[in-house]
């Protein structure tokens, strides 16, 4: 087969406004992981600050540990009292107001390490990275506004979680991937299941993490089927590889026509991934074939991180489970 296209360098997003919230001290081009590392680093800090016994010197009266059982007990029924006057449907607010904002108490952490590859020091890691990413967001927002008086900033932009012109810039700088705008909207789309298009939560974004970066052959080939099954009807058609490899390419200028070298690795992409050979791919037509051959996971572009960005984040989420 001719040849007659060359892999698209993806020119990716910006980084700059990703790259200023996380650090005022470096310059811009500076790569967001080594600015996430720095954001996780002055986290411990405080933390280590916080667990000094000395602090406790300053003034600080402890807690006494006598009393009567007739007091405590009044405490416990004048604190039950307090929790009553809380709605149920308030406490849901608040549950999902805490959630959106990256803090977990004790029981959801234990159900996402639960639910994830993570430990809960990485999950607690991963929370602050989200809390980060969702506050440059909102101060992006505000920024736009006060520099355009015709932009207004969108109210509660803060609790929304990450949107996709901050996801974009993390897969491009953090995670290497260089890939073309439609693809890397189907990743964002594909990210959380049943909130295609909206805004990444913290379920979503812990949920995908774990498998973007630990996930086993069969979460990722979900994944990727997902990401490659443009309009989520459980196939990926010859229209949808023609427009996923059509935009992965670029035209030669000795191309006489573009589209016939397109059409020709849609052919050959049917041989190797439709075992049914109903002319479509689906989904067990993919778990199939990937199955015999794994490389063709990322047949119809890149949408999983490269093997260097994924060793270099899980390194940074290491170093702050060692330092516990």
């Amino acid at each position: 087969m001719n040849t007659r296209r060359q892999p698209k360098e993806g020119a990716g997003p910006g980084r700059s406004a990703l790259a200023a919230a996380f650090t005022s001290n470096t310059k811009g081009g500076a790569m967001i992981m080594k600015s996430v590392s720095i954001f996780l680093a002055s986290g411990r800090r405080a933390s280590a600050q916080s667990r000094d016994p000395a602090g406790s010197s300053n003034g600080t009266a402890a807690q006494p540990t006598g009393g009567s059982q007739q007091a405590k007990e009044h405490q416990g029924a004048a604190a039950g009292t307090g929790r009553t006057t809380i709605s149920r449907d308030n406490r849901r607010i608040l549950a999902r107001m805490d959630e959106l904002n990256g803090k977990l108490n004790p029981k959801m952490l234990e159900m996402y390490k639960r639910r994830t590859h993570f430990s809960k020091v990485e999950v607690e890691a991963l929370c602050k990275i989200y809390r980060k990413l969702v506050a440059n967001a909102s101060m992006n927002s505000k920024a736009l506004a006060a520099s355009n008086p015709g932009v207004i900033a969108k109210a509660g932009s803060s609790m929304d979680g990450i949107d996709r012109s901050v996801f974009r810039e993390l897969l491009h700088s953090t995670f290497d991937i260089v890939t073309e705008e439609t693809l890397m909207e189907r990743i964002f789309c594909a990210w959380e299941k049943g909130y295609e298009g909206l805004p990444i939560r913290l379920e979503g974004w812990l949920m995908g993490l774990s498998t973007f970066l630990k996930g086993s052959q069969a979460e990722k080939t979900a994944f990727c089927f997902r990401v490659y099954d443009l309009n989520s009807d459980g196939f990926i058609t010859k229209d949808e590889m023609f427009a996923l490899l059509r935009n992965c390419l670029i035209k030669q200028p000795q191309d006489e026509d573009p589209d016939e070298g397109v059409k020709d690795l849609v052919e050959i992409a049917l041989r190797k991934l439709d075992m049914d050979k109903d002319g479509k791919i689906s989904f067990q037509d993919y778990q199939e074939a990937i199955a015999e051959e794994p490389l063709l996971l990322e047949a119809f572009g890149q949408c999983l991180p490269s093997d260097r960005a994924t060793m270099s984040f899980l390194s940074t989420l290491q170093a702050q489970e060692d330092s516990n």
